[in-house]
């Protein structure tokens, strides 16, 4: 593997788990024997709330919300064509309520916890050269299941949340085009099925970048569309349980990396929400530290 492909490799696998709106896997594939884990952290924020009709100023009930989260994410190459992707986030939601709201209505303004175990596996269909590059055809599917004692009762409680409770079966078709240059593009699309009320969704993501031997820098754009079985909050059907809802939005957002020693790199990053429903307006910061083998 040359240097550029092992960079564009090593800081792919670490994506995902930086940002929340980014898809759990890459268009890029291990070859057997490799791995790499990663321990990332992020930040994002936010005091305005994409509700239906229109975005409103300050969150329900909170005020304001910041989340945190720590995340430990390993990918292994079994053969060359088949990957086993992991990852596992402790994640920490913090309200701004006055005390005289938590005190009216039995609320707190720290939720924190384990949050979803995911594993996922995907599987190299094709590879095709072209002149000047080559082309992969991916399949990818897997699993997200609620590891942590976090609750998602109905209530106000549940606008920080840091999950849903729901268990994820999702399916992805992933095309990824590497240039012999260092430029590549991703672009992939999905759906997944989701328990506990939670609408399934449409997945996509698409991905420019470029890798040389001492950096790396990419932009992307993530979507999701949520059937339109769920609710919208304060709307006709909302029960007060905000998992139910119709959750959709785009998200902007760019990663820059840098290799350091045999094997280790740091990556930092920022993404935004350019529209949305049902979900907060926020901006994200995040950084990662990888070592890759």
């Amino acid at each position: 593997m040359n240097l550029n492909l092992r960079l564009i490799t090593g800081l792919l696998l670490m994506l995902p788990v930086l940002m929340i709106a980014q898809s759990p896997v890459s268009g890029f594939m291990k070859a057997k024997g490799e791995g790499s884990f990663t321990l990332s952290f992020s930040s994002e924020e936010y005091d305005e709330v994409f509700l239906v009709p229109q975005k409103v100023n300050g969150v329900p009930v909170f005020n304001e919300v910041q989340t945190t989260s720590y995340s430990l994410y390993g990918e292994y190459g079994i053969t060359d064509d088949l990957d086993i992707v992991v990852n596992l986030p402790y994640i920490r939601a913090e309200g701004e309520a006055t005390a005289e709201t938590l005190a009216n209505n039995g609320l707190t303004n720290e939720v924190k916890g384990f949050q979803d175990l995911s594993v996922y596996g995907k599987y190299r269909i094709t590879n095709v050269k072209t002149p000047k590059g080559s082309i992969d055809l991916i399949a990818a599917a897997g699993v997200e299941l609620p590891v942590g004692d976090y609750s998602e009762d109905p209530g106000f409680q549940s606008i920080i949340a840091i999950g849903n409770r729901s268990t994820d079966i999702t399916g992805l078709a992933i095309a990824s085009y590497k240039n012999d240059s260092g430029f590549f593009a991703t672009g992939q699309m999905g759906y997944s099925l989701r328990s506990n009320d939670v609408p399934n969704a449409l997945l996509s993501e698409f991905k420019l970048g470029y890798a040389a031997d001492m950096f790396y820098l990419d932009a992307y754009v993530a979507n999701q569309l949520s059937d339109k079985d769920g609710v919208d909050i304060f709307g006709e059907g909302f029960t007060g349980f905000f998992p139910a809802t119709r959750v959709n939005y785009t998200r902007l957002g760019f990663t820059a990396y840098v290799p350091l020693y045999r094997g280790i790199g740091v990556s930092g990053g920022y993404s935004t929400y350019v529209n949305g429903r049902n979900l907060g307006d926020s901006d994200g910061y995040n950084w990662g530290l990888t070592y890759s083998f």
